[in-house]
């Protein structure tokens, strides 16, 4: 099931609004795509434009984070992510406090040059306002529900195992066809049926 290019065109608008794109541009197909793949799930399954905004938002936010990671440019600290050229807020030494001493006594004192040090306060992670936050949550509830149900209405068709290996593990459908003994194109035709079994329930709301 492809993205229709309207779509495509929001998504690359998220991606260049994102504050980790400045800086990565040449990254930006990698960032698209990664946005996009991971998108086509919900994409299918939520009409209004509003919260589907909302939530694309925090998928592009995601892809980037994985794209600059697995490009080396990105690293885990204790207060969010950081760009690795960049130092930690909690790395840098305070100068020590300066005590009485005779002004010759500082002549061989090496001078530190703190403009070298490029401190991220970028890092920390600045959270959701309340009505993303509510909408993210109630998106997820909803469809994990939904899910949950049409699951236990089919149980053969093993909707909900099809869709966490593909959308939580992150395998392919070639993968997903090895591991539960069923063809590729079975586990295609499936994984697309429960987006469309999604859709409509939501649509029905």
């Amino acid at each position: 099931m492809e993205i229709t290019q309207d779509k495509i065109d929001l998504i690359s608008k998220l991606v260049k609004n994102d504050r980790k794109y400045q800086g990565n541009e040449d990254l930006y197909e990698d960032f698209l795509n990664e946005a996009c793949h991971r998108s086509v799930a919900i994409i299918n399954a939520i009409d209004n434009e509003t919260t589907l905004t909302a939530y694309l938002r925090k998928i592009v936010t995601t892809s980037i984070i994985n794209v600059l990671k697995d490009s080396g440019r990105l690293r885990r600290v204790k207060t969010g992510y950081m760009t690795t050229n960049e130092v930690p807020l909690e790395t840098v030494r305070a100068p020590e406090p300066i005590t009485e001493a005779p002004v010759a006594a500082f002549d061989n004192i090496e001078t530190v040059d703190y403009g070298s040090y490029n401190v991220d306060y970028g890092c920390i992670n600045v959270p959701m306002n309340p009505e993303e936050n509510a909408i993210q949550h109630e998106i997820l509830d909803f469809v994990a529900d939904t899910i949950q149900e049409i699951n236990l209405n089919e149980p053969d068709e093993k909707y909900m195992e099809i869709f966490l290996l593909r959308y939580d593990r992150g395998m392919t459908q070639k993968e997903i066809a090895s591991e539960l003994g069923i063809s590729q194109s079975e586990v295609s035709k499936r994984l697309y049926g429960l987006i469309d079994k999604v859709k409509s329930v939501l649509d029905e709301q």
